[in-house]
């Protein structure tokens, strides 16, 4: 017999999981089922460029919750969509991180729902890049990354290995099972015990 859903390690802690767009971001529904399994409150939060990839279906059904992808949806959150998911969320987690979404977050951009929605977090910020190995080998993305990381960002490295475009190199999202641990590492540190 399972474990209920309620005993998990992450019980009572409510997490953000982005989606940008990219490949990988079908590995995203295996992080969030994991996060539910742990009995996390896990919200998604899917780019326009996500949802090319994967569908909000997907994730509503993992989650039990409305999928976010509008910045303004008075109806559901009177405040801002942004601003209520980042007040409540003990840690966003954004897997896959394209290298556009890098960029957007390394200079401050806030042109949607999940970009804003980091510019509002105060709490841990967790992201998993996954692109091409020669767009993660490039100068920018590089400075990107390691902008984000000086802001306070923890970084998930990819992985070496096949990717999509028929090549092998770094660029891998990291597994589901590497970012959920470094996801209970984080919320270890907070000072609020983790269960089991």
């Amino acid at each position: 017999m399972g474990v209920p859903v309620a005993e998990g390690r992450l019980a009572g802690r409510e997490i953000v999981v982005g989606v940008s767009g990219g490949i990988a971001a079908y590995k995203a529904a295996a992080l969030t089922s994991l996060l539910v399994q742990q009995g996390a409150g896990v919200t998604a939060v899917l780019t326009r460029n996500a949802r090319k990839f994967v569908g909000a279906a997907t994730f509503a059904a993992l989650t039990g919750r409305p999928v976010a992808m509008r910045g303004f949806d008075p109806s559901s959150h009177p405040l801002g969509a942004h601003i209520e998911l980042a007040a409540r969320a003990d840690c966003v987690v954004v897997a896959p991180a394209s290298a556009d979404f890098l960029a957007k977050v390394a200079h401050g951009s806030a042109d949607d729902l999940l970009a804003t929605l980091l510019l509002c977090a105060e709490c841990p910020v967790i992201l998993a890049p996954a692109m091409n190995a020669a767009m993660w080998e490039k100068p920018a993305v590089q400075r990107n990354v390691a902008q984000v990381a000086a802001d306070g960002a923890r970084i998930v490295p990819p992985g070496s290995g096949w990717l999509s475009c028929r090549q092998s190199g770094v660029g891998r999202m990291a597994e589901p099972t590497e970012i959920a641990a470094v996801i209970e590492a984080v919320l270890a540190g907070d000072g609020r015990p983790l269960r089991g």
